[in-house]
């Protein structure tokens, strides 16, 4: 053997359940399901069922978990595959009637497949797919980490308490879904801040204070390891080409020059080494894993990467009323006017060759990093799950041969990220760079001219959460700790790192900006209810009212306690 592989899949998607279905809302959870994590579920299932181990480390976010499990998920879920089976059923007598016997053919192909996933889903796992990933990882066979609560984005939070209570909450949820604790986690974005005197970009909160690394909130949780992008691994300061188009952004990046103080380090860093990463040079270490940046785009550039084959299926193009897809991509340059039909059959051979590629490939990076070092490198290639399946449809089977063929190969082992840092703890300390795998390799994407407005409402409800915990942490008035948890979960999904993304990426960015803006008025209006009770010791029946439909309609995290976000000085001198 002369290295390890790592397929490392991040599912996540931001609380939707009672905001909204279509187009932007509860759809984007059916999709997902329906698309990605049933079809990787039945082929993990069938690996299995071969005897070879996937082996694939898979991040499931606490927020997505919490959706999955939900009784409102399920029952919606159900109606949406009938829903789909349904169109394809009009869609197959329509082009009967038009005399189109191949798009019948694959209307025909699309009912197949919506009653393969139902009957899977109801049959095979007993509508509980949180439930499936737990009994794969009890056996062995695959791997789950953990993610913030909410996926806030870590290095522009404004509090520590806010970064604390993110990975708090997200390894009692994980807990709690899973039986037992996470051995790792991905950071939302990949977003990684070390430790050094910070100060907010937003005028309006000019606070400075010395922030903590985010490794340092991962030691205290007992989380061992995390995902970042290459350029960190390497300690290269990778500035971006967004800075100098916006003034916040480029007073972050200073200020991280002015105060970052990277440890004296002698060694070349690789990004087929894991690291402990320490920004304090303390023993309040987390182990690193770097981004293959070379083989993750092969696979997930539509570009020029595997899914940009002319024989794929289309992302784009739908046939409507249904939403189902008939065309192929034909070319990445061709108008959706000139897709062209899709031919299942010739799909086969793009995949096969493709995973044999790609294998090669493997084999290529890790044989030369093995000769050159003497070493037994790894190769980790992180990738949204929702590429696979969703994005690209094709992909869960592109998974599967790529996995078979590792099987067969006596050069590479497939290991979890948990598996290997048990065989392979690093010695090497290093200090790494502030910054993400968005695109510029900083900030950019979630700090911008169109979202530096959210940030405002973010550091308001932080601030005041802060504040409200600290006031209230030794009440034993039931009231107010109901209003302070829900205001906390709120807190939670105002943070949402999905907000900023959507306007940025102009996708949903009307729905982006309205949830943002819906649950800053929550947070207000608990505020003020929690105030005028302290006064009067009473609920106005309106009160009760808007409390209860809160609690129904952001029903997440049942075990939260607001004591969570209480100054983390404060808890410290207390021990």
């Amino acid at each position: 053997m002369k290295g390890y592989f790592s397929f490392v899949l991040h599912s996540h998607l931001p609380y939707v359940i009672n905001h909204g279905e279509w187009p932007h809302g509860m759809d984007w959870l059916y999709e997902a399901a329906a698309e990605a994590y049933v079809p990787l579920l039945i082929e993990f299932q069938s690996l299995i069922s071969e005897g070879i181990s996937p082996n694939v480390t898979i991040g499931l976010t606490p927020i997505l978990t919490e959706q999955l499990a939900s009784e409102k998920f399920k029952h919606g879920f159900i109606h949406y595959l009938d829903q789909k089976i349904a169109a394809a059923e009009e869609n197959l007598a329509e082009f009967d009637n038009q005399g189109q016997g191949h798009l019948k053919h694959l209307a025909d192909m699309w009912k197949a497949k919506y009653n393969e996933t139902k009957s899977y889903f109801l049959s095979q796992i007993d509508r509980n797919i949180i439930t499936a990933f737990k009994k794969m990882q009890n056996g062995g066979y695959i791997e789950i980490i953990t993610c913030g609560a909410t996926h806030g984005y870590f290095p522009l939070l404004g509090t520590d308490e806010s970064i604390d209570a993110q990975v708090r909450v997200g390894k009692e949820t994980y807990r709690r879904h899973f039986g037992r604790d996470p051995k790792g986690i991905w950071l939302p974005e990949c977003a990684y801040r070390p430790s050094y005197e910070w100060s907010s970009p937003i005028a309006e909160y000019p606070k400075k204070f010395y922030r903590r690394g985010v490794e340092e909130f991962l030691f205290k949780y007992d989380i061992q390891y995390f995902i970042v992008d290459k350029h960190l691994i390497l300690g290269g300061k990778n500035r971006g080409v967004y800075l100098d188009r916006f003034d916040s952004l480029k007073v972050l990046w200073k200020q991280f020059e002015k105060n970052w103080k990277p440890l004296e380090e002698e060694k070349e860093r690789s990004i087929y080494e894991n690291y402990l990463v320490s920004s304090t040079g303390t023993s309040r270490v987390a182990v690193a894993y770097g981004r293959h940046e070379e083989s993750a785009l092969q696979v997930w550039s539509g570009e020029w990467g595997y899914p940009g084959d002319g024989r794929y299926l289309e992302f784009h193009k739908k046939h409507f009323p249904g939403g189902h897809r008939y065309w192929r991509v034909t070319s990445a340059k061709a108008d959706l006017a000139d897709k062209q039909e899709y031919y299942p059959e010739d799909v086969e051979d793009a995949l096969e060759n493709q995973a044999a590629h790609f294998v090669e490939l493997l084999d290529s990076y890790i044989d030369n990093y093995h000769r050159e070092s003497g070493k037994e490198g790894i190769l980790t290639t992180p990738f949204d799950t929702e590429l696979f399946g969703h994005w690209w449809f094709e992909g869960p089977r592109f998974i599967g041969k790529v996995l078979r063929k590792l099987n067969q190969n006596d050069s590479i082992k497939v290991i979890t990220l948990g598996n290997h840092l048990e065989k392979n703890r690093p010695q090497t300390i290093i200090s790494m760079p502030e910054g993400s795998w968005g695109q510029g390799g900083f900030h950019y994407i979630w700090l911008n001219e169109w979202t530096e407005w959210t940030w405002k409402h973010v550091y308001a409800a932080e601030d005041q959460m802060v504040e409200l915990a600290n006031k209230y942490a030794e009440t034993q008035d039931e009231v107010i700790r109901r209003i302070l948890n829900q205001l906390a979960r709120e807190v939670l999904l105002i943070e949402s790192s999905d907000w900023q993304f959507l306007i940025s990426t102009w996708s949903a960015r009307d729905y982006a900006e309205g949830r943002l803006t819906v649950h800053s008025e929550h947070i207000k209006r608990l505020a003020n209810i929690l105030d005028s009770y302290d006064q009067s010791k009473l609920l106005t029946e309106q009160e009760q009212v808007y409390l209860a439909k809160i609690e129904g309609v952001d029903d997440v995290f049942p075990d939260i306690d607001f004591t969570y976000w209480r100054s983390l000085k404060a808890r410290e001198d207390t021990k």
